[in-house]
């Protein structure tokens, strides 16, 4: 034993030289408003660079440039809008001006047009050379080509750009054009290997061919050699030629990919909304192909200054807009003898609030017709009521989609969504329209190759295709054989379909999901439904395809494909490798407890980047290729993070008051102590126990706790799974969250009397319910919530226009009847009703111009508790919709809510705000975030 004393001795005489460890902080909100997201990241399409943007919430900017190394190579400040050239070449963006100086010049109360600009950031990877120019208005880069950039700059001394144009004054001396938004700015094109620049005046607009070296561009001219028109400049030949040669206005323009040929729209008067059609072919004059007065223009018809024309894949037809001509003004009666009134009609299809809010986009409307270059024949598609038109094979069809939900549109107030449509085939060189469904619930699409319409069917569960040609319907699937059905929907409306993979090349088959596996589908039914993955359900593991391009118009088997997977009862997160071509189990090739992000892939190479995170880690950036065999971490997004005290995230189960396995999220503050007892507050909405290793990035949030605020702070956080049955929304939350307390408590480091519920909208609803049933809170805070549900069944969603009494009859609220069906349920299923039984103080949040849930209903608890006398403090961030949206009142809101839950479940003392209330006449410079004497 005495051999071990000198050992003692030395390791105590160590231990006492070593420097005490700083102990960590807690998070606090200024905190917060400076933490890092990665909001911007780019892959070269060769894979060898890599650049991200790290964004805090309040603060500057900063880029970070990577080789496929692994590699740090530069980082640029103030960055933003990244983007690297298709040749893999350059790296483009702008820089801004830096925070602190844009508030002292805020503070100055400086111009806007006196504020510095944006300056344009061209960097050549290879060389790494840096061009910069100032005052930066717009940029553009090619698509699928790389060796230009195209940008036009402020002039910051007009004189420079000013010049001498013709004047229509008496005395016919000069006035000076200058660059503006009207008249356009100089536009440079900059080759991007030998720094040349081409410079074009007064460009209004321009674009890039996708495919080709072709730019396109809009000018309004010098007023001397260089005409005002529509341009074309062919980069590999040097050749700038006038397509068309106007001062009227040229917009909405389209060309195919290669530049080849194109479209636009021309309005020859400024004052009248009329148009007309243009097209070019190659370097050829443009030339009218529809107007007003064409053949095949309906009668009291116009063309549409507001649908961009579209291009067949062929170039064969042109697609374009028309709408009747609006109604004049009756110039006679003067303006205040019009009276201000509204008319609602009980029978009209849409509601007269939705027709207010979607009237801007109404007063635009257009209807689909065709111009056919062969026999130069226009074809009206779209009508009033048929209104939905899509393409079938980008044009190369017979036929084009139409769909109608104008029959429907009353009893879409009550039922919501899915839709009715009737369904139809309108015959592309005539027009002929053939119904192909009545009264479906369902949305139709087209295949890829245009061969069959797909579409699920809501009411039965079921896929159904329709082949084209053949003009024959076909059912793919039946629930009792596939349930293709969302499996765990408990809301009174037919549940919805697991989101479809896609379609083989050439239609040849339709890949579905059902809630863990992929299935072939045979469009033609020719065979049974196969699954393609095997052993999704076997393994409780979800699987996703996953498309690297998000414009592939169908799924290539001939190539390796790759998936995401989740397992259900781990919340593990994994990558597989998959071979389409043949049924069997993906080969797994990445993936554990974690929360994985889907892969960035380069477009010509297998390198990807990705993240990895949990509640304690943050989703930094990795570096791999498609086998994830290797990973480097190229992001240090947040390593302030090793300074704060933090938190940890487990699954927790428990069994409902009816008898249902539950599970949650229990989130405990860093070094948990089991032997203390903490305050702890209970957030939910419906369920989230999926979202085990979510991040739950650090912000000032809108509507809720910050989770990793109050852990750091010494906070318990319970977040449980809710399931309900129809009719009782509330008495379901109660069954399922208070159980679930309950077990927290029994597990003994909660203290009862210290514990807090918080939600937002329908979360702010479920806790004012509980607060109506128990008095186990010390303190709620309820934000945007409904507490009469018999007023806000009847009352209006402002932010659409909408009626809310679809939400109770058939989705969130859960009630499944009209207040008429059931009076009872709606009574017993509305706080306010049953207010007097509150003993818990509430903090409400909501604000006056929330266009979700009527303001009314947060009045109507205010003044109900504030009536009987109960513990009651009301936010309204004046101007604000359903949630704070400004940073300052996001900021003032967790503030506050932080203060009330200090107060009541930490025994701080109360913040002036809480004890004396700001009066109107003082709130403009006084906050009361003070705490006052206990």
């Amino acid at each position: 034993m005495k051999k071990f004393i000198p050992l003692l001795i030395v390791l105590l005489l160590v231990a006492i030289r070593l420097p005490a460890q700083t102990p960590k902080k807690a998070l606090d909100h200024n905190a917060i408003a400076g933490w890092n997201r990665i909001t911007e990241t780019v892959i070269s399409a060769d894979g060898k660079w890599i650049v991200y943007k790290l964004q805090p919430w309040e603060g500057d900017t900063k880029a970070f440039l990577y080789n496929s190394k692994g590699e740090m190579l530069s980082e640029f400040d103030y960055a933003e809008n990244l983007a690297i050239s298709a040749d893999s070449k350059t790296l483009v963006f702008k820089t801004v001006t830096p925070f602190e100086q844009l508030r002292e010049l805020k503070r100055k109360k400086t111009k806007k047009d006196d504020m510095p600009g944006e300056t344009l950031n061209i960097f050549k990877l290879e060389e790494k050379e840096l061009l910069k120019y100032d005052n930066l208005l717009d940029y553009s880069l090619p698509r699928e080509w790389g060796t230009y950039i195209a940008f036009q700059l402020k002039a910051v001394d007009t004189t420079a750009t000013d010049i001498k144009t013709p004047d229509t004054s008496a005395d016919d001396s000069k006035k000076l054009k200058k660059e503006s938004s009207k008249n356009g700015y100089e536009l440079k094109l900059l080759n991007l290997e030998t720094n040349n620049i081409l410079e074009w005046p007064f460009v209004k607009t321009y674009r890039f061919a996708k495919d080709s070296g072709k730019l396109v561009f809009v000018s309004t001219g010098d007023g001397d050699t260089f005409k005002p028109g529509l341009y074309l400049y062919d980069i590999e030949k040097g050749a700038l030629d006038q397509l068309f040669e106007t001062e009227g206005e040229i917009m909405n323009i389209t060309m195919d990919d290669k530049g080849d040929t194109g479209v636009f729209i021309f309005k020859e008067d400024s004052k009248k909304d009329r148009y007309s059609i243009y097209r070019w072919r190659g370097n050829q004059p443009a030339s009218m192909i529809v107007s007003d007065r064409s053949k095949g223009i309906p009668e009291g018809w116009l063309v549409s200054g507001n649908y961009t024309p579209q291009l067949s894949i062929k170039n064969d037809i042109i697609f374009f807009g028309t709408a009747p001509a609006k109604p004049e003004a009756d110039t006679l009666r003067l303006e205040e003898e019009y009276p201000d009134v509204q008319i609602w009609h009980g029978t009209e299809g849409k509601l007269h609030t939705a027709q207010l809010y979607d009237k801007a986009r109404d007063s635009r409307i257009s209807y689909l017709a065709a111009w056919h270059d062969n026999s130069g024949e226009i074809v009206q598609l779209g009508s009033e009521d048929i209104p939905d038109i899509s393409l079938i094979n980008r044009g190369d069809s017979k036929y084009v989609l139409g769909l109608s939900n104008v029959a429907y549109e009353l009893q879409s107030m009550w039922e919501g969504s899915p839709l009715h449509y009737d369904v139809y085939l309108i015959d592309l060189k005539t027009g002929k329209r053939e119904l192909i469904k009545k009264d479906i619930r369902a949305r139709v699409q087209a295949s890829p190759a245009g061969k069959y319409l797909v579409w699920y069917s809501y009411p039965d569960a079921s896929y159904y295709s329709y082949n084209i040609s053949e003009k024959k319907e076909y059912r793919l699937t039946s629930p009792d054989k596939l349930a293709l059905a969302d499996e765990l929907n408990d809301v009174p409306n037919y549940a919805g379909p697991y989101r479809p993979a896609g379609w083989l090349e050439n239609d040849e088959a339709y890949l579905v999901n059902d809630r863990y596996d992929i299935w072939k589908l045979d469009p033609e039914a020719r065979y049974s439904p196969v699954n393609m993955t095997v052993n999704g359900r076997e393994s409780n593991t979800s699987y996703s395809y996953l498309a690297f391009d998000r414009e592939q118009r169908y799924i290539d088997i001939s190539k390796p494909l790759f998936l995401t997977g989740s397992n259900d009862q781990t919340r593990a997160s994994y990558y597989y490798s998959w071979d389409a071509s043949a049924k069997g189990t993906p080969k797994l090739l990445y993936g554990g407890e974690y929360s994985l992000s889907a892969p960035l892939k380069a477009k010509s190479a297998n390198t990807v980047v990705f993240s990895k995170s949990t509640f304690e880690t943050f989703p930094d950036l990795l570096l791999s290729d498609l086998k994830f065999r290797k990973e480097q971490k190229i992001s240090n997004a947040n390593p302030q993070q090793a300074d704060y005290s933090w938190g940890t995230a487990e699954l927790v189960s428990w069994i409902s008051l009816d008898g249902m396995k539950l599970e949650g999220l229990l989130y405990k503050p860093e070094n948990f102590d089991p032997g203390r007892k903490y305050p702890m507050i209970v957030n939910f909405y419906e369920k989230s126990s999926q979202g085990l290793y979510d991040y739950r990035m650090p912000e000032l949030h809108r509507s809720t706790i910050d989770y990793h605020y109050y852990t750091s702070n010494g906070y318990v956080i319970f977040n449980p799974d809710v399931y309900y049955k129809e009719g009782y929304p509330g008495e379901s939350a109660f069954n399922c969250v208070m159980p679930g307390i309950t077990a927290i408590i029994n597990m003994g480091f909660v203290d009862k009397d210290r514990i807090g519920a918080q939600g937002h909208s329908w979360g702010g609803y479920q806790v004012a319910y509980l607060a109506t049933r128990t008095n186990l809170f010390a303190a709620i805070e309820s934000g945007a919530p409904v507490v009469n549900m018999f007023s806000a069944y009847g009352g209006i969603r402002w932010g659409s226009g909408l009626n809310r009494s679809f939400q109770y009859e058939h989705t969130q609220s859960r009630i499944g009847a009209t207040i008429w069906e059931s009076p009872l349920r709606y009574l017993e299923n509305s706080p306010l009703f049953t207010m007097d039984k509150v003993t818990t103080p509430i903090l409400i949040l909501h604000n006056d111009a929330d266009g979700a849930v009527p303001w009314y209903q947060g009045i109507e608890y205010f003044i109900a508790l504030r009536r009987l006398q109960k513990p009651v403090w009301m936010l309204n961030y004046t101007g604000e919709p359903h949630w704070p949206q400004e940073f300052k009142n996001k900021k003032d809101f967790q503030i506050r809510m932080a203060q009330f839950f200090d107060h009541f479940l930490k025994g701080k003392a109360m913040p002036l705000w809480m004890k004396e209330g700001i009066p109107v006449v003082e709130k403009e410079f006084k906050l009361g975030y003070e705490l006052s004497e206990k």
